[in-house]
């Protein structure tokens, strides 16, 4: 059964024939809320997330987007709430909800693809790095 802090390997909810992976943030009977970029899970600010990247200063107001404000939610039973660690750039619970228990494939140990859409080139550097 996947923990906080594990990355998990699922089907999207948005098309179950892609396999997507993120960091479990909260588990059943959690309850999340985003702040201004903070997370909270169980009313506690979630600290010590070194693998959380924030790369914009801008904050958007919940009403327009839950990337930075989300108002708190309770995961439900055999649910779990992810996010990516590029948090600014991640599409992930915040949008389309929940990860179901079934749709869960397994844990990622370690990167084995690394991809820069931007510059159009592998990332070498990240390429073998161990998640575990």
């Amino acid at each position: 059964m996947p923990e906080k802090g594990d990355i998990i390997v699922f089907e999207y909810p948005e098309d179950p024939s892609i396999d997507f992976i993120k960091r479990v943030v909260a588990t059943e009977g959690d309850t999340v809320e985003i702040i201004s970029k903070k997370l909270y899970v169980n009313d506690k600010l979630v600290e010590g997330e070194e693998y959380a990247v924030y790369k914009s200063s801008e904050i958007i107001p919940g009403k327009f987007s839950h990337r930075d404000n989300l108002e708190k939610i309770r995961v439900p039973e055999n649910k779990f709430f992810v996010m990516g660690d590029n948090r600014d750039n991640s599409h992930d619970s915040r949008f389309w909800g929940f990860v179901d228990l079934k749709a869960v494939k397994g844990e990622a140990f370690i990167i084995y693809w690394s991809w820069n859409k931007d510059k159009f080139g592998v990332r070498w550097n990240r390429i073998g790095i161990l998640l575990i």
